[in-house]
């Protein structure tokens, strides 16, 4: 029975960010065949941290830059580690080689942060994203950098499963597509759906942590939300997101409509009550929580070119209106708000997004397969990946001694 530590610097909230969903159906595919896990992270426990015990995980706190990290992965002896996110790989990756050389790496990136931060930064200084900008950046070459020591990575984007295979020439071996995983849409869940009448607002969730949610907030509030408005003076949007800060909150305003709710105890139940959802995102990566979380509940959505993709096929529609400009982006809000037919249109454009890209059934056996085998040919399969084993072995000295160093230094 294989023993599964994951590493992280975040205990999994499934109910505030689509990482704690992501880590969270991870886990419980790992826990379907009965392998042994234990959840080990570096932050304090929350009271929104999902009940890991309940399903069977043993829940560890671990310390940075000390040695009885060393003594603990000693003690339990896994023979897979998951890292959660390249950050973590950084801090422990060079432990684990060294003191379990034969144990399986394996980087869970949940998206391509260099991707996301690059985005947001040209975002913010008004100026074209590009590749070659993205190739410049300090964070690019340390995520690139992570994927290459590890064994194998999860990518859950197929828009960043080609990035990375035709701009940084990653081998196919070292990555494996594992979107979302979702159960199958029947008819028996969607006919419990409220209909277009029953309906009522927009909405918009996201973790008020995650700078795209921000931003996308404040765009709302100061571009496109006063063109909704003027159209459907009667409509609300309801802003839902976990750990909202006093500057958001601040921008509360039940008279202009816009209202600021906080945490939500049950996403999906206030969902399902919303007519249509709003995530006007200007930047990001991966795949975007709010936006499945909107399929999944029936819940028609405008967005954004960023915010749809990684999420379609070649011959799938979109669930309601993807438009960058912020006029455009308004006037596709109000219809899909007004328009009956438009509206059921786009919620079974969501149904068949789920059901064909986000299916369970299809991806979880052939990522459980694809990890046996490597526990199999491990020796052959690092012998194909001279640049990981280059980059393993210079990161093994200069992170080691920084480590250390640091380790003296808290003494």
């Amino acid at each position: 029975m294989n023993h599964i530590l994951v590493i992280a610097s975040v205990w999994p909230e499934p109910n505030s960010s689509a990482a704690g969903i992501r880590m969270l159906q991870l886990l419980q595919l790992f826990v379907s065949k009965q392998w042994r896990i234990t959840y080990s992270c570096t932050a304090s426990d929350s009271d929104r941290i999902v009940d890991l015990e309940a399903i069977g995980i043993t829940k560890v706190t671990i310390t940075l830059n000390t040695n009885s990290f060393d003594d603990f992965i000693n003690n339990l002896q896994p023979n897979i580690v998951v890292f959660d996110r390249f950050m973590t790989e950084e801090q422990f990756g060079w432990r684990v080689a060294k003191h379990l050389p034969n144990t399986l790496r394996i980087l869970n990136t949940e998206d391509l942060h260099c991707l996301r931060k690059t985005r947001e930064e040209t975002s913010k200084k008004g100026i074209s994203f590009n590749n070659i900008y993205l190739k410049q950046q300090d964070i690019t070459k340390r995520e690139i950098a992570s994927i290459y020591r590890c064994d194998l990575s999860l990518i859950i984007s197929d828009y960043e499963m080609n990035l990375l295979r035709e701009e940084f020439n990653i081998s196919k071996e070292l990555l494996f597509y594992i979107p979302f995983l979702f159960e199958y849409l029947s008819s028996n869940t969607t006919q419990n759906w409220l209909d277009f009448e029953e309906r009522k607002h927009f909405i918009t969730i996201g973790n008020f942590r995650h700078e795209p949610n921000w931003n996308s907030v404040l765009y709302l509030k100061e571009i496109i939300w006063p063109l909704i408005k003027k159209q459907l003076p009667e409509a609300e949007l309801h802003i839902y997101g976990a750990y909202p800060p006093p500057k958001a909150t601040q921008l509360h305003n039940p008279q202009q409509g816009f209202c600021i709710k906080g945490w939500a105890e049950d996403a999906q139940k206030v969902m399902k009550q919303a007519r249509v959802c709003l995530a006007p995102l200007r930047f990001g990566a991966g795949i975007k929580g709010k936006l499945v979380e909107a399929m999944l509940c029936g819940t028609p959505s405008v967005t954004t070119t960023i915010g749809i993709e990684g999420m379609l096929g070649e011959d799938s529609d979109w669930n309601g209106f993807s438009k960058d400009d912020p006029e455009e982006f308004a006037n596709a809000a109000v219809q899909l708000y007004k328009n009956q037919n438009i509206w059921h249109q786009a919620q079974q454009n969501g149904i068949e997004i789920i059901n064909t890209r986000f299916q369970k059934e299809k991806y979880s056996a052939p990522l459980i397969e694809y990890i046996i085998s490597l526990q199999k040919y491990l020796k052959e399969h690092r012998s194909q990946n001279f640049i990981g084993t280059l980059l393993q072995y210079h990161t093994m000295r200069s992170t080691e001694y920084m480590s250390r160093w640091i380790e003296e230094k808290n003494k």
